[in-house]
């Protein structure tokens, strides 16, 4: 659901490593950050953090996938933009996976389900059993999985064009940057330690991704401009 498919696409396995590196690196120093300064009390605190942060993530990211995807469609010529938007069927369906997955959570709150009041008979009794099961069993791991490949992948969107991915994702960097500015993140950290932690990751993501086009274009001939047939 999640993994590319579209068995023509360019994969640069220089590229996969090198971005794998920047990851772990950013990783790394947020959390010696935040154990460092005391920012959270132990590594649960520290993994529900990046959970979040993953979350946030997606959702930006869900939100940003069709008015991005919709201009570059747009800004295609008529032959290409067809070619487009058969290739974006299956990213989108991956966001609409993601979604669904997390939204099953709260619908089983609301229905009843966690607080047993499903389980008026014997028969309803086991149904909301089978339900709980394939909850934690199948659902929970769907999503969290889900949300590591989702952002790994960018929503498979190399299935669209191989330029896709690095320009969707340095997007999502700065957008993510402005919300961690607004909602206080890093709050104790001196601020010279705060500004390298809220411009570190978009700079050095920016940075990979335009190397990652200028090597899709040295490397393979592969530009924007020729998949807007332009």
């Amino acid at each position: 659901m999640f993994r590319p498919s579209r068995p023509d696409r360019v994969e640069d396995a220089v590229v996969a490593k090198i971005q794998k590196i920047r990851t772990y690196v950013g990783l790394g120093a947020v959390l010696w950050v935040a154990y460092s300064y005391k920012l959270v009390d132990s590594a649960s605190d520290a993994a529900s953090d990046r959970l979040n942060d993953s979350w946030i993530s997606i959702l930006v990211l869900a939100v940003t996938f069709p008015v991005f995807i919709g201009w570059f469609v747009l800004l295609a010529r008529p032959p290409a933009r067809r070619q487009l938007l058969r290739r974006a069927a299956k990213p989108s369906g991956a966001v609409l996976a993601i979604i669904g997955g997390v939204a099953v959570f709260p619908a089983a709150v609301l229905s009843g389900l966690v607080d047993g009041k499903l389980a008026v008979n014997p028969v309803m009794s086991v149904v909301s059993w089978l339900l709980t099961v394939a909850t934690l069993v199948w659902v929970l791991p769907f999503v969290i999985y889900g949300m590591g490949l989702s952002l790994l992948h960018v929503f498979r969107t190399v299935d669209i064009h191989e330029t896709v991915p690095p320009l969707l994702t340095m997007t999502l960097v700065w957008e993510m940057a402005l919300v961690n500015l607004f909602t206080g993140s890093y709050a104790g950290v001196p601020a010279g330690v705060r500004i390298v932690l809220l411009l570190g990751g978009p700079l050095s993501v920016t940075a990979v991704g335009y190397w990652e086009l200028r090597r899709l274009r040295a490397n393979y001939g592969l530009t924007v401009r020729g998949a807007l047939m332009r």
